[in-house]
Formats: C-alpha cells, sequence, structure tokens
C-alpha cells in the first residue's frame, strides 16, 4: 500500500490531498485558509465522513501542518492510525526555474536551488518553501518530492521562449518565458490520449486550463512547445483579475499620468485588471455570465475580450504544430462554462472545430463534446494536479 500526502501552500493558504495510490482514490483532503491573519481554520474531509472544520489561531504554515497531520491519525475524523502510514511527500512548487526540468526528490542541494528561485517567483516559492521545511522538521525520515508548475514546459524550443530582450538580460537573470500549470497542461493531455485510445506520441493537442488563473498549451506528441503565461503568471490570457499580454509601454505611461510607483503598477496589473477590471463587476465569470446575460454591456464586453484571446491562441498554436487533433478544455472555467466551450469554439469551423451543442452541455466531467463530423476531437476533461504530484512523488520515492 502507497499513501501519498500532496501539500500545496499559498501565501496564507495550504490545500492537502492524502491519495491511497494503489487505487488513485483521495482518503482525506482540507484546505487551511487565512494563516497568520485572523480568522484562520482548516476544513478537513475524511472519505465517508462529515467535513470538520477547525478554527483557531495559526500562525504559520509549520502550525497548520501539526494540526493537519494530527487530524490525519484522529480516531474519529482521521483516514490512518499513524504517521507511518504516509510514505512519501508531493509538494507543489510554482517556480523551478531552468534548473528543473522534471519533479525531484528534495534534499540540500534541491532546498539551495528553490531558494535561489524566489527572485523568480517571490509571492509563491517562498510560501512553498515554508511548506517543505515544516515538512521536514515534523516528519524527518519521509521521503519528501518537489513537483513544479513549470518543469513541463521546459521542453520549449529557445526560439518560443526567448524574448525580443538584449541578450544579456536571459544570461545575467533568466528572463525568459517559463509557463505555468505545467502540471495541469501535462494530466489533461495525457489524459486526452488516454480516453481516445491513442499514443499521445501521434497526437497535437492545444490544451486550455481556463480558471481564474489562465494559460494555454500547444503539446505536440506530449511535450509543451509552447504556453501562453511567461516570465511570469501574468503573460498571456486576461484572466479573473491579470491583464494577460499588453503594450509593455502601457507602464510608465502610467507611472507618468496616474503618479504610481512600480509596486502599485504591479498590483494594478495584477489583482485590479483581466474580466474584473473590464467588467467592473466581479473576477469569478459565474457573476459575469449573469451580469452578461441581464444586459451588462460592459460584462459582455470582458467575456468577448476573453474569448478572443482564447481562439487566438488556439488558431495560433494550430500554426505552430501545423495541425491539432485535440483541443482539451480544463479548470474552473473550462469544465464547468457551457456558455464559454461554446463561445470559444464558434467561428473555429475553418481550424476543423465543430462543437456538438447537446454533448457540450456538461459540468466538471470527462466528456467528448464534438460533432462526429468534426475533424478535431473536443473533450472537457477535469484536471487533477493532486493525483499528478502524487504519480510523479510515487515514482520518485
Amino acid at each position: 500500500m502507497m499513501n501519498i500526502l500532496v501539500i500545496n501552500c499559498g501565501s496564507s493558504s495550504l490545500k492537502y490531498q492524502l491519495i491511497d495510490m494503489d487505487e488513485e482514490k483521495v482518503l482525506a483532503k482540507g484546505l487551511s485558509e487565512r494563516i497568520g491573519i485572523e480568522g484562520s481554520r482548516i476544513k478537513h474531509t475524511t472519505a465517508g465522513k462529515e467535513e470538520v472544520v477547525i478554527e483557531k489561531p495559526m500562525s504559520d504554515h509549520k502550525e497548520v501542518l501539526e494540526i493537519v497531520l494530527k487530524t490525519l491519525v484522529d480516531p474519529t475524523h482521521g483516514a490512518i492510525k499513524s504517521m507511518d502510514e504516509i510514505n512519501a511527500v508531493g509538494h507543489r512548487v510554482v517556480h523551478g526555474g531552468e534548473k528543473f526540468a522534471n519533479s525531484i526528490k528534495i534534499d540540500d542541494e534541491v532546498m539551495d536551488a528553490l531558494n535561489e528561485c524566489i527572485d523568480l517567483a517571490p509571492l509563491h516559492n517562498p510560501p512553498n518553501i515554508m511548506g517543505i521545511e515544516a515538512c521536514k522538521e515534523l516528519m524527518p525520515d519521509t521521503p519528501m518530492v518537489a513537483v513544479f508548475d513549470t518543469a513541463f514546459h521546459q521542453t520549449m524550443p529557445k526560439s518560443n521562449f526567448i524574448y525580443p530582450l538584449p541578450y544579456e538580460l536571459y544570461e545575467k537573470y533568466g528572463i525568459r518565458k517559463y509557463g505555468f500549470h505545467g502540471t495541469s497542461h501535462k494530466y489533461v493531455s495525457s489524459k486526452a490520449a488516454e480516453m481516445l485510445n491513442k499514443d499521445i506520441k501521434d497526437l497535437n493537442i492545444v490544451t486550455c486550463h481556463l480558471g481564474n488563473g489562465a494559460s494555454i498549451c500547444a503539446v505536440e506528441k506530449g511535450k509543451s512547445i509552447d504556453t501562453s503565461m511567461g516570465f511570469t503568471p501574468l503573460a498571456g490570457l486576461a484572466m479573473g483579475t491579470r491583464s494577460g499580454d499588453i503594450d509593455p509601454a502601457i507602464i510608465p505611461f502610467l507611472v507618468e499620468k496616474e503618479n504610481l510607483s512600480m509596486e502599485e503598477v504591479n498590483n494594478l496589473l495584477n489583482k485590479e485588471s483581466g474580466v474584473l477590471g473590464i467588467s467592473g463587476v466581479s473576477s469569478d465569470f459565474r457573476d459575469i455570465e449573469e451580469a452578461a446575460e441581464e444586459g451588462n454591456e460592459r460584462a459582455k464586453l470582458a467575456l468577448d475580450v476573453f474569448v478572443n484571446k482564447v481562439k487566438k491562441y488556439i488558431g495560433a498554436y494550430t500554426v505552430l504544430m501545423g495541425e491539432v487533433d485535440v483541443i482539451v478544455f480544463t479548470a474552473g472555467i473550462g469544465e464547468n462554462s457551457v456558455e464559454i466551450r461554446e463561445m470559444v469554439c464558434e467561428g473555429l469551423e475553418n481550424l476543423g472545430i465543430e462543437l456538438d451543442k447537446e454533448k457540450n452541455n456538461v459540468r466538471g466531467k470527462e466528456a467528448l463534446v464534438n460533432k462526429d463530423t468534426s475533424k478535431v476531437k473536443v473533450l472537457v476533461i477535469p484536471t487533477n494536479e493532486e493525483l499528478m504530484i502524487a504519480k510523479d512523488t510515487q515514482e520518485l520515492a
């Protein structure tokens, strides 16, 4: 029996799943929010049992993990009898820079390299590292594996990841396209091949990870050759609150006209832009779709902007790979928004993409949603980054 604990640390949150790898089933899972701020709590669910909510002050990730581990072995709410039943821990790490093209077993050398990547992901990597350090203290003899959001995209050719800036900046600071959501793109592309009963090496796939953060990836014969996010997760599509691609000259213009600091501009582009900025309604696509239906013009405009960007990337990646066999929709919006999938596929018939409206009427489950006459297969696949992390961890541990 092989049980893997998957940990995903955000700056003030921690998600976890305990997965039995023999049957690929979730034994327990939970989410801790508001770490280090008032109102911190953990919602924990063990398979077949009632959800428990633990509300108490938790000052850091280590304190949260202590409670999580206690809860996992708790006779009433737990899923296992003792900590020995956790065979390995898989940690999601957002940025591996150029150092990591694959998941890796964590040792001191890896920890040093992760610290060196902090500059590249100042918001995400520090909490990821805190999570690993806390686990190492609490479970010193359990093997740990780091699984990187950027690793899947390390197969991109240089011509697709280098920016047209002075080359020295790449050599000096590693300024290049890295891409993110790699674990999700990897999972859904291999799942698509499995669903179609094809070898992934015979397929060209465009994976659309559409959530509050969104990115698109060109997967040629199982390898990522280009993706929409860039040096940071700010690039590419318009997202919930992120601007995606804009003319870079807008930044100095805003600094001057609005008298903003660099930090304020960064905040504006990351947290006040995207569909929230255009619609003025919300960063949640469900609220925006509702407002658009009620006749809110800006909400409708926000959806159109988002959809147009997705279409452009699908078109660009079709050209890049010469042909596309499969389009995959995944993540919160991709899995659940019937309307947005329809809007994206509308007008792409010339690329061989024909959506079947009846089949497309699904939410949150695996489905083939194209017409029988469609040259390109269109799939809805719920992403499962935790399972992908667990699989990599099992392999290495």
